[in-house]
């Protein structure tokens, strides 16, 4: 029941999540910031309410360990929204971030001289050789949309991609590397996911204020948008407050969702299920939302998840509950 119920969450929060931040962004491109700080601020309120009882439970693992995690989870969270600015699609935004797993891998070898099967090195290619097609397919659409300006013009919108895509990939390797740092700080004080949450939320606080004044600008944009009345409450507010509330919301149930499952199931899968997710998740933005997706781009996105399906050892998980299904009826007769 438990995993059922988390399940769901994962796939109606995260869903739901990815929609209200599409709305967000069609209407404000640059209104990342304020995303990330109406997102941070809602976890680690509700943190400090139910996991830290207002300040009196000690944290499990010293705060100061918490600050080096904090550093790289804000910059990347930050980085993340950010590089909506820079002419990042929907579709190639979450693509990128599907990455994440080899990423992790990647740095795995580098880092701590980990050693993988063969399969694992293949899912590497794959997954890069996707995220490349992807991209490269997307470079092809700003440069024909940018050059029905002047060339000065198409050479600023591409320019201006690029370092949209540099963020991307920057953030992809710094999560990475965060999730190194959380793997050895677990090992040591053992794992403590829903503190973690709390301070990887509630620390960073305070680095909004260096963007203090992009945030502000949107609050009084968001403020003078279009007024809906909301149903069963029956208020009125404006329709990108409204937005943005779902996207905090919906946010909180996916990450629930997936804390949930990580103590219900086994890593593999919580991987395969939050893959599925961001699947169905890129599927309901392109059709739903008409972003442009071209025939290369679907190859692209197949070699993805072939490649990450293959790096969490799908396939030899089911043929092994399949022999293990043979055996039993085996035994039965």
């Amino acid at each position: 029941m438990g995993t059922a119920f988390a399940v769901v969450l994962v796939f109606v929060g995260c869903c739901s999540n990815v929609v209200s931040l599409e709305l967000l962004v069609r209407e404000f491109p640059g209104c990342g910031n304020i995303v990330t700080f109406a997102q941070f601020v809602f976890i680690a309120l509700e943190g400090f309410i139910f996991e830290t009882k207002f300040g009196r439970k000690k944290p499990a693992i010293p705060v100061s360990n918490y600050f080096i995690m904090v550093t790289m989870f804000f910059t990347v969270s930050v980085i993340n929204n950010y590089a909506l600015n820079f002419n990042i699609a929907m579709p190639l935004h979450m693509i990128f971030r599907s990455g994440s797993l080899i990423a992790n891998m990647i740095l795995g070898i580098i880092i701590l001289k980990k050693r993988y099967s063969a399969s694992k090195y293949l899912s590497i290619v794959l997954v890069s050789t996707g995220i490349f097609i992807c991209t490269i397919m997307s470079a092809k659409q700003v440069h024909a949309v940018s050059s029905d300006g002047s060339e000065e013009q198409g050479f600023y919108a591409f320019m201006h991609w690029l370092i949209g895509i540099a963020m991307l990939t920057f953030a992809l390797l710094m999560s990475a590397r965060m999730g190194i740092f959380q793997e050895t700080l677990y090992k040591q004080y053992g794992k403590h996911s829903k503190e973690a949450l709390f301070y990887n939320h509630c620390l960073p606080l305070p680095g909004f204020l260096l963007l203090a004044t992009n945030i502000y600008n949107h609050c009084i944009l968001f403020s003078q948008s279009t007024p809906v009345l909301v149903p069963v409450v029956g208020i009125t507010m404006p329709t990108m407050w409204l937005y943005l509330l779902i996207n905090v919301v919906t946010q909180y149930v996916c990450i629930r969702g997936v804390f949930i499952l990580t103590t219900e199931c086994t890593s593999l899968t919580v991987t395969l299920v939050v893959t599925l997710r961001k699947f169905i998740s890129l599927i309901f933005s392109i059709l739903y939302f008409q972003n442009p997706f071209t025939a290369w781009h679907w190859v692209g996105t197949a070699v993805v998840f072939i490649g990450t399906l293959l790096y969490t050892e799908v396939w030899s998980s089911v043929q092994a509950a399949l022999r293990g299904a043979r055996v039993k009826e085996k035994k039965a007769e």
